[in-house]
């Protein structure tokens, strides 16, 4: 196994954030290191998302940071430069793969059926992440997948406090990664007790 597998199975869910403002990615940082989940998957979804990497990695230089929906090489330059550990992408992209692999930085692209599976099989991977989770036949899609392959899987996507254990459960399942315990609108009007909350439930 891997360092980031062996440190993904012990965290065992991924907070997956959207952040809108780099000047929260400290205290939001602070907030779940604070409170037991000393990881973040930091979206490329908005503008912020290199420099809150990068606060992110000069305040807590010990944090599990990702970089998420990487959907180019140029956002995975991006990514490492600002100190990402892991790269995170929704689908399966051969050509961001094989970039990741020349610039030696892990990737878990996106895959939601056994086609794509054996593609990551085929570059090399070993762990991918099953997205959209929920909407991809969730638990029953990803029991078949697992009965199958001998991967390790993240499901993203739909997975919630309530299903979360399910998924848990399952012996090829790594860690999960979500949304619920760091929602955008909390972030943007710094909550940081409400957030620390919703986390401590998470790690508890």
């Amino acid at each position: 196994m891997t360092d980031l597998n062996q440190r993904l199975k012990a965290i065992r869910i991924v907070p997956v954030i959207a952040i809108n403002h780099a000047e929260d990615a400290v205290p939001l940082a602070k907030t779940l290191v604070d409170n037991g989940l000393p990881c973040a998957e930091i979206t490329f979804r908005t503008d912020a998302a290199a420099n809150a990497i990068r606060q992110m990695r000069d305040a807590y230089p010990e944090m599990l940071i990702g970089a998420g929906t990487v959907l180019t090489p140029a956002q995975v330059d991006a990514a490492i430069d600002a100190g990402a550990d892991f790269i995170v992408s929704p689908g399966l992209n051969p050509i961001t793969v094989e970039h990741c692999q020349q610039r030696g930085i892990p990737i878990i692209p996106g895959i939601n059926n056994p086609s794509l599976v054996e593609q990551a099989m085929s570059l090399g991977l070993d762990t991918v992440k099953f997205f959209p989770a929920e909407a991809s036949g969730g638990i029953a899609m990803l029991k078949a997948l697992s009965a199958v392959y001998p991967v390790s899987f993240m499901p993203t996507g739909g997975v919630s406090e309530e299903n979360v254990s399910d998924y848990l459960a399952l012996p090829k399942v790594l860690a999960c990664g979500g949304t619920w315990m760091v929602p955008t609108t909390l972030i943007d009007a710094k909550k940081w007790d409400e957030i620390a909350r919703l986390v401590q439930a998470v790690a508890a």
